[in-house]
């Protein structure tokens, strides 16, 4: 099951019970230790994962951190861990700076179950960073943010890999605050910049400057909204070539767009068949009507269709014979109810020829 799928699958359930949570205990049990486990570390193995490691700082003595990760029985990551909800700063991390300084691990995590703050020692040697360099939020999280967090699995753990990154990905982030901030906000000096670039030569009075403020603001806003269309008018309209080359029915495929909805329910369905077959058998052929998953690629082998175009009313069709029952569900998580008959649908594809008829289905809106 590839690592997304697990996220995905921890990210529904922690949805679901993250209000019921209220103790840091409670947040520990339920939220962080199952995080811990999908990257691959054994939560129940101490020569792993050590709960309450004892870190001595000067002549504080047994001060514990809340979970360390071991490699080689030397540690390779701390987690400071706070109750669900709670805010994470500087002050919430100063434990976690202590025990950083006195042991051998590159890696210090605050988390609060949902939100998870990476730091480490780029500014100083031995000397734990006051902003993290990388943040993953259970809840909130895109394809990008699982390749970086892919690097702190079991299997792919490499502190030269992990600290090449560190550096850009902080700066990254800190620029992408500041360009955010000066959206909505531009800062004095922003503003003066971009006067002295129109008015060269010109003296920048009050009342431009204030002039200035605005217009930057909304440059801002154009451009991006500008950006955006762009990249959805590329998506929709084909090209001037495709246009004399292609036939209607590729046109229409051109202006297929797959939905963030349509890929969290493959996700979900994938993850649901990594007990019965290999994931990598499961693709998913999108269509302007619904979104088709397919067992080998094959129209002949559908598992089910998602017809969430509409998603005001999402539908999931099955398929146990020739014929496709459709079934509304309220949430993309009701899709785990009908795992059995997932599940059973692929069993019946890889049952001899001679024990199953072929499934025939006329796929009429797709290639």
């Amino acid at each position: 099951m590839d690592l997304i799928d697990q996220l995905k699958e921890l990210s529904i359930r922690i949805k679901k019970i993250k209000d019921t949570i209220q103790t840091e205990e409670a947040t520990k049990n339920a939220l962080i230790m199952p995080f811990i486990q999908t990257l691959g570390y054994n939560v129940f193995d101490p020569t792993e994962v050590t709960p309450e490691l004892i870190a001595d700082v000067g002549m504080k003595k047994g001060e514990k951190v809340d979970y360390a990760i071991l490699m080689g029985n030397k540690p390779i990551m701390l987690f400071e861990c706070k109750k669900s909800g709670s805010d994470l700063n500087v002050s919430h991390a100063s434990q976690l700076f202590r025990y950083f300084h006195v042991t051998e691990a590159r890696f210090g995590v605050l988390t609060n179950g949902i939100s998870y703050c990476f730091f480490t020692d780029l500014e100083q040697a031995n000397k734990m960073d006051e902003k993290p360099f990388f943040e993953f939020n259970i809840l909130a999280f895109k394809d990008q943010h699982v390749e970086e967090l892919k690097k702190f699995t079991k299997p792919a753990f490499n502190v030269e890999l992990i600290m090449n990154t560190a550096s850009d990905l902080k700066y990254t982030r800190a620029v992408r605050n500041i360009l955010s901030d000066w959206m909505v906000s531009p800062s004095e000096d922003f503003v003066k910049l971009a006067c002295s670039e129109v008015f060269s030569g010109k003296r920048i009075t009050p009342a431009i400057k204030e002039q200035f403020t605005l217009i930057t603001k909304n440059a801002f806003q154009q451009l991006i909204s500008e950006k955006i269309n762009d990249r959805l008018k590329m998506a929709m309209e084909p090209t001037e070539g495709m246009k004399a080359n292609s036939s209607p029915r590729e046109l229409d495929q051109d202006r297929i767009i797959t939905t963030e909805e349509e890929l969290e329910g493959y996700r979900i369905v994938r993850a649901i068949l990594r007990e019965v077959t290999d994931p990598k058998r499961v693709v998913m052929r999108d269509s302007r009507s619904y979104c088709a998953i397919l067992l080998d690629n094959n129209n002949r082998k559908p598992i089910c269709r998602l017809w969430f175009n509409n998603l005001s009313r999402l539908v999931l069709g099955f398929f146990d014979g020739k014929d496709e029952k459709k079934i509304q569900i309220a949430d993309l998580s009701d899709i785990y109810q009908y795992a059995d008959q997932i599940k059973q649908t692929v069993r019946m594809y890889d049952k001899p020829v001679d024990e199953s008829s072929p499934v025939e289905i006329v796929a009429s809106e797709m290639g």
